[in-house]
């Protein structure tokens, strides 16, 4: 296959979701399929932006919404940047200082010991902090474009808090938020595994509800590429994507999530604690109707669904990050892949969806993706708030 270079330099941030790319290289998937691949860790989601387009990343372990920022010039100079494969579904929760649960649990018990605990039990909180001149509290996210902003943001403004007005929301790297917690620079964080895990165990935070419990089966990372490498190295990039699918399967054997975890604890991966990052692979809370945690290839997982994309959209145009004017179907179809996808996994015999999108939202419990190459067994995918989302009139839900 044509190379601009014989070693393909792929980037990622340290959390568990990057774990797809450091299994296809420590297990072999890589080299299986021809390629020599050596693995950048990177410090923030902007580096990894930055550094695939000028071209000194081949591709990286990217935040879903962000091929769908650069494209419309919103996250970076604009160009047209592709995601043809998810690398996970679930993985991130809300952690807040253990300060903050406290006061909630004092002003809401009710609300603070059902499941999903909602923003609402928080409202008394914000309320006594600005009679008492004190500043807004603080929540961390990773990026402005990312499923943790919209994920923190939906479920405040469910509560009835407005996440512009109320708080204050500013952007932290993933392996920063436990530190910035326990020093009391931030209340609360919206972070992907194993960081809020890890701050729970520290004795920082408490984990107050998973992305499981906000959007069942939602969407995180992806892998992303521009697509004028992808044009160049068509090849290449079948083959990197084939590898991914491998080890996303690897990834999702409960056998392996031990083993899984060590390997993600070396200082070159994500350098957290084995312990931490085995609890964060199950990180279902308790109480709660599933056990899924992070997913990396059951239930579709790697498919780059366009309603996900379309859904990412609405909400850039729900908190303002872009215009409503702007060509959502067609943003959504330049930047998700599923084509590309579909190539690689049916070339090495996985069942793939011969759709492009679903409607999100509908599903209470498993059911079985029948317009697929085979049938496709499916997690339940209902959103916290009782909502559909159905990508065919994506501002119907603003």
């Amino acid at each position: 296959m044509s190379l601009t270079r014989p070693t393909l330099r792929l980037g990622f941030i340290a959390l568990t979701d990057c774990a797809p790319l450091v299994i296809a290289r420590e297990k072999g998937f890589f080299e299986d399929q021809g390629l020599r691949v050596e693995l950048s860790r990177e410090v923030s989601w902007a580096n990894i932006r930055d550094k695939v387009a000028m071209g000194a990343l081949d591709g990286a372990h990217m935040l879903a919404p962000l091929p769908l920022a650069v494209n419309l010039g919103v996250s970076g100079e604009p160009m047209p940047m592709i995601a043809p494969l998810s690398l996970n579904l679930n993985g991130s929760a809300i952690t807040v200082s253990k300060a903050l649960a406290e006061a909630m649990r004092i002003a809401a018990p009710d609300i603070m010991s059902a499941r999903p605990r909602l923003a609402s039990a928080m409202t008394q909180v914000i309320t006594d902090r600005r009679a008492a001149g004190l500043p807004p509290l603080t929540f961390a996210v990773v990026f402005p474009f990312s499923i943790h902003n919209y994920q923190l943001r939906g479920w405040l403004s469910a509560g009835g808090i407005d996440p512009d007005q109320d708080v204050r929301i500013v952007v932290t790297p993933p392996a920063r938020m436990t530190a910035r917690l326990a020093v009391g620079d931030i209340d609360g964080f919206c972070v992907g595994a194993p960081w809020n895990v890890q701050a729970a165990t520290e004795g920082h935070g408490e984990i107050l509800i998973h992305a499981a419990e906000i959007w069942r089966a939602s969407p995180d990372k992806v892998f992303g590429l521009t697509q004028a490498w992808a044009e160049r190295h068509t090849e290449a990039l079948d083959a990197l994507l084939r590898a991914l699918i491998m080890a996303g399967a690897w990834c999702d054997e409960i056998g392996n999530r031990r083993e899984l975890a060590s390997i993600l604890s070396h200082p070159r991966y994500v350098g957290a604690p084995e312990d931490a990052l085995a609890r964060s692979l199950v990180s279902a809370p308790e109480g709660s109707d599933h056990d899924d945690g992070i997913v990396y290839h059951r239930y579709a997982a790697g498919f780059p669904w366009r309603s996900h994309a379309v859904w990412f959209l609405s909400q850039m145009i729900r908190w303002g990050q872009v215009s409503p004017d702007i060509d959502i179907a067609g943003t959504a179809a330049r930047a998700y892949r599923p084509d590309l996808y579909r190539a690689a996994a049916q070339s090495i015999g996985v069942a793939v969806p011969i759709v492009d999108e679903k409607v999100e939202g509908l599903h209470r419990s498993n059911w079985v993706l029948d317009e697929a190459t085979l049938p496709i067994a499916m997690s339940p995918d209902l959103f916290f708030d009782g909502q559909t989302f159905d990508a065919a009139q994506p501002l119907r839900h603003l």
